[in-house]
C-alpha cells in the first residue's frame, strides 16, 4: 500500500488521520511534521491524503456493521471551486452512517443514484424520513419500485414507508455538523476528484467515532488502532 512512497506508512498515517480527523490546514500539518524534525511539503501531505482516503474507506466499509431499517435522508452543500456541490446522506435511527455520496447536481437522477446505492449495500428499509423535498421523495418511490421488481425471492415486499417532516429530520441535520465542522477551516475545495476523495475519507473518520466497524481484537478500539489495522 505504501510501497515505493518517499515516508513510510507510520508518517503518511499520521498526515492523513490528522488532517482527517481535525481542525488542521495542509500548512498546519507541514508546521507540525517539522517540529518532529520531517520535511515533508504541504502539496505532499494534500497528495496523500487523496490518494489513500479511497482506499482506507474502501477497507473500512468490509468490516461495518450492518444498520437498522429505518433511515434518515437529507442533503447538504459543499463549495466546490466556488460552485455550491451536494453530499447526499443517510443514517439510521441509531445515528449511524448508512451511505453517503458527493454530486455536482441536486437534482432527480442524484437522489436516485444515491438512494439506489445505499440499497445496494444495505437492503430495504421499512422506513425513510426525508424532509418536504419531493425530489427525494420521487427518489425512494422509484428505487423502491425497481428494487421489488427485480427482487427473486417469491416473498411479498413492502413498500418502504416514506415520512414527511422537517423536524423528524433534525438527527441527520445534526449529524451533518460533524462532517460541515471539518471542511468549514478548508475554504472550498480545489477539484471535484479531492474533494470527493476527502470527502470520503472525513465520513469514514465520522464513522469510526461511531465505533461502526467490527474488529476482532478489539471491540472499541481508538482512531489510531482503526488506522493501523485497516493499512496493515
Amino acid at each position: 500500500m505504501f510501497k515505493g512512497r518517499q515516508f513510510d506508512r507510520p508518517v503518511i498515517l499520521l498526515c492523513v488521520r490528522w488532517y482527517l480527523a481535525y481542525s488542521l490546514s495542509l500548512r498546519n500539518l507541514e508546521d507540525m511534521m517539522a517540529e518532529r524534525s520531517i520535511s515533508v511539503d504541504h502539496t505532499t501531505v494534500g497528495q496523500y491524503v487523496v490518494r489513500y482516503s479511497p482506499e482506507l474507506l474502501e477497507r473500512f466499509n468490509r468490516r461495518k456493521r450492518s444498520v437498522s431499517r429505518k433511515w434518515h435522508v437529507d442533503e447538504t452543500h459543499i463549495k466546490v471551486q466556488a460552485r455550491w456541490m451536494y453530499l447526499y446522506r443517510a443514517i439510521d435511527s441509531n445515528g449511524d452512517t448508512i451511505e453517503f455520496w458527493f454530486s455536482e447536481r441536486r437534482n432527480l437522477a442524484a437522489a436516485k443514484c444515491f438512494l439506489a446505492r445505499a440499497l445496494k449495500r444495505h437492503g430495504r428499509p421499512e422506513r425513510i424520513v426525508i424532509d418536504g423535498s419531493e425530489t427525494n421523495r420521487k427518489a425512494i418511490l422509484s428505487c423502491d419500485t425497481r428494487d421489488r421488481l427485480e427482487g427473486r425471492t417469491r416473498r411479498k415486499l413492502v413498500l418502504a414507508r416514506i415520512r414527511q417532516s422537517r423536524y423528524l429530520n433534525n438527527r441527520i441535520e445534526q449529524d451533518h455538523h460533524a462532517i460541515k465542522r471539518r471542511i468549514r477551516p478548508m475554504l472550498g475545495f480545489k477539484s471535484i476528484n479531492s474533494a470527493r476523495a476527502i470527502l470520503g475519507g472525513i465520513e469514514m473518520v465520522h464513522m469510526m467515532r461511531k465505533q461502526q466497524a467490527k474488529y476482532a481484537c478489539n471491540p472499541q478500539p481508538s482512531l489510531v488502532e482503526q488506522f493501523e489495522m485497516l493499512a496493515a
